[in-house]
């Protein structure tokens, strides 16, 4: 099934309430969350493939988009121009902060960049091949290779955001692409994809919370696996101890 939507705009800037309302004008919208779905383990893999791969290589991409007509935010819209060429009918949407360049960046900060600046996650990549995996591809594809390491520059970071609008803009023909941020409301949105506005509001998503809940999460089960540590290593040595008859 080929993508009809693809989303280019960095994580952060709405794609949560975005994915929720292609959902309900009837596009099936994939997204981060479904990465890390149980009923999806093998995704993660094809996105390290990926990830491996040099930019605008082509890949089987219906192993992770089948059954979906949409595909925004990581790891996604990492590879938005690659989507483009396989899906050349595709429309692009870019979303963009509805606060602008520096909220976005605030916003990452406290959220989605947490994997690259907690010792915490660290811990758990050395405990779980998972995370590991995970940690490795985030890295690679999203804070490497799409945002080329600028993220740890807030100026740097700012810069690169604005210079993505532009290249999008420069990338997708006029007629099929639209600038949009939450904001706005179904109106924009319902135009460009030629559907009526549904009754109910825009969906507003407060993913913040849920990355919170998730990273005290992560600090805590950190510390748990540094307390196993612990006490493996004092049963060992106290083993040891009795062994050589220091105890």
């Amino acid at each position: 099934m080929p993508l009809q939507i693809i989303g280019a705009g960095f994580g952060r800037t709405g794609t949560t309430s975005l994915h929720m309302a292609l959902g309900q004008l009837g596009f099936p919208c994939y997204h981060m969350f479904e990465v890390v779905k149980k009923a999806n383990r093998p995704h993660l893999d094809f996105w390290r493939k990926v990830a491996d791969a040099p930019a605008g290589t082509q890949h089987d991409w219906e192993t992770v988009f089948a059954g979906y007509t949409a595909a925004v935010d990581n790891p996604a819209c990492c590879v938005w121009r690659e989507l483009l060429e396989a899906n050349p009918d595709a429309k692009v949407i870019l979303s963009l902060h509805p606060k602008g360049p520096d909220a976005w960046y605030q916003s990452c900060l406290e959220t989605i960049y947490a994997t690259e600046t907690m010792w915490q996650f660290k811990v758990l990549k050395t405990a779980s091949p998972r995370t590991r995996k995970l940690g490795d591809m985030l890295t690679r594809l999203i804070w490497q290779r799409s945002h080329q390491g600028t993220m740890t520059d807030r100026a740097k970071a700012v810069a690169f955001y604005e210079q993505h609008i532009e290249r999008v803009k420069s990338g997708v023909p006029s007629d099929r692409l639209l600038v949009f941020s939450a904001d706005q409301g179904w109106e924009p949105l319902c135009g460009f994809l030629g559907l009526p506005v549904p009754a109910g509001a825009y969906p507003e998503a407060n993913d913040r919370v849920y990355f919170k809940k998730n990273i005290i999460a992560m600090a805590l089960a950190a510390y748990v696996v540094l307390a196993l540590l612990v006490l493996v290593l004092g049963a060992a040595v106290y083993g040891v101890a009795r062994l050589a008859g220091w105890a």
